[in-house]
């Protein structure tokens, strides 16, 4: 068993290991957690709960989870005096996969995101965020039931890569005394500065983890989310780098919007994946107008967190929201929500989101049965009108539920 510094790992359970770049999952694996900020203990008790019901309902005493708590945010700052103990990153790289409550960042000012630094120091670099209708959800929208789409966000670059300087400080004085006597760019000298690094590589391996999803998902299409039309040099750049993986890795099993209209007249054949493009505002109203035109999308950092949110807030917003941050050996699985600190410690807040991501946790060590068994209880409690605050103020005639309370509805559904 692994040491570590600061934290005692379970004594029971076993680690998941990795064999020829799969994992291997024994029966009963330790699988790290971070409590989180804000709502996050309440959102983090409700979901292991479910999770545990789920595993024990579908796997009987053959299966089980063991939880190893880890720390970063205010918990480890008051344990130990840092945001995020190096363990916790030893930890995750250890046994593979991790559940993460959220983690407050302050806005303008302060520390820098301890959810962007734990992705680029682990180097998580596929943020995967399936967008899924469940019936009864109230939704802003005419035919939410259209929307199941998978956006990939590359997770590590882009002006998220933390490359800045305020203004007015000498790094920015002399970002803009260069830029200006050497390649003749004249920007205020009253501005802020930021980097945005757009890679091949990154680019690439981001591009090459959407194919593989759609290829093992039978998805129809993968498209491409940028803004090239501005920012032809990065995301123009991540357009054509994306392209190029597309034709020259799965050439075989793909075609383009121009093959499709000029080989085959139009009507896709059922062993080919469509791979084409989209301007990013654009984007915006075509996944208002034609989301069952969205299959799996794939775009810079940027641009996924914008269009993601937007996309949830189709299929009733990001309380029900699950994301995944993968690369090609971790898989650190987290709501796409915030901490949402007014509410810390009400037991009042919806859990979806975390115990959805908890589902795709199981599904990533291949636990498909006990992911199943969660997504049908939760949907059957949601059309049972037994919810949360957020959705019960949408619903005539719905019972509202606690945190946990919804949590225990959820595992009375299991069967």
């Amino acid at each position: 068993m692994v040491t570590f510094k600061k934290y005692s790992p379970p004594d029971k359970g076993e680690a998941i290991t990795l064999a020829d770049g799969k994992l291997e999952v024994p029966d009963n694996p330790i699988i790290p957690f971070i409590e989180g900020d804000g709502i996050g203990p309440d959102i983090m008790s409700t979901a292991r709960r479910v999770l545990d019901a789920a595993v024990k309902t579908t796997y009987g005493n053959k299966r089980s989870i063991v939880w190893f708590e880890i720390f970063a945010g205010s918990k480890a700052l008051k344990r130990f005096e840092e945001l995020i103990p190096e363990d916790t990153f030893e930890a995750i790289r250890h046994f593979h996969v991790a559940l993460k409550g959220p983690l407050s960042t302050p806005v303008g000012k302060g520390f820098r995101s301890l959810n962007v630094t734990t992705r680029q120091t682990l180097d998580l670099y596929a943020c995967v965020r399936p967008v899924r209708y469940i019936p009864g959800v109230p939704s802003p929208v005419k035919h939410p039931e259209k929307v199941d789409m998978v956006i990939f966000r590359e997770n590590t670059e882009d002006v998220y890569a933390g490359i800045e300087w305020p203004q007015g400080s000498k790094e920015a004085l002399r970002v803009i005394e260069v830029i200006g006597d050497e390649l003749n760019v004249k920007i205020p000298e009253d501005s802020g500065i930021g980097i945005k690094p757009i890679s091949i590589r990154r680019t690439k391996r981001l591009m090459r983890k959407a194919m593989e999803y759609a290829l093992i998902h039978k998805r129809r299409s993968v498209t491409i989310v940028h803004k090239g039309n501005i920012m032809k040099y990065t995301e123009g750049a991540f357009r054509n780098w994306a392209y190029e993986v597309a034709k020259e890795e799965y050439g075989h099993r793909t075609i383009t919007a121009k093959q499709l209209a000029e080989e085959y007249d139009g009507k896709q054949p059922e062993d080919k994946i469509l791979v084409n493009d989209k301007i990013a505002d654009d984007m915006f109203r075509f996944v208002l107008m034609r989301p069952e035109e969205c299959d799996v999308l794939v775009m810079p950092n940027l641009n996924g967190d914008y269009l993601s949110d937007a996309c949830n807030a189709q299929v009733g917003g990001i309380g029900v929201a699950p994301s995944a941050n993968i690369s090609d050996t971790m898989g650190l699985f987290e709501a796409a929500h915030g901490s949402a600190p007014k509410y810390a410690g009400q037991n009042k807040v919806n859990p979806s989101a975390l115990i959805l991501s908890g589902t795709m946790m199981l599904e990533h060590i291949g636990w498909d049965e006990a992911a199943g068994c969660v997504t049908s209880a939760i949907g059957k409690a949601i059309s049972q009108k037994k919810v949360t605050y957020d959705l019960a103020r949408q619903m005539e005639g719905a019972e509202e539920l606690s945190t946990s309370g919804f949590g225990d509805e959820v595992i009375k559904n299991m069967s």
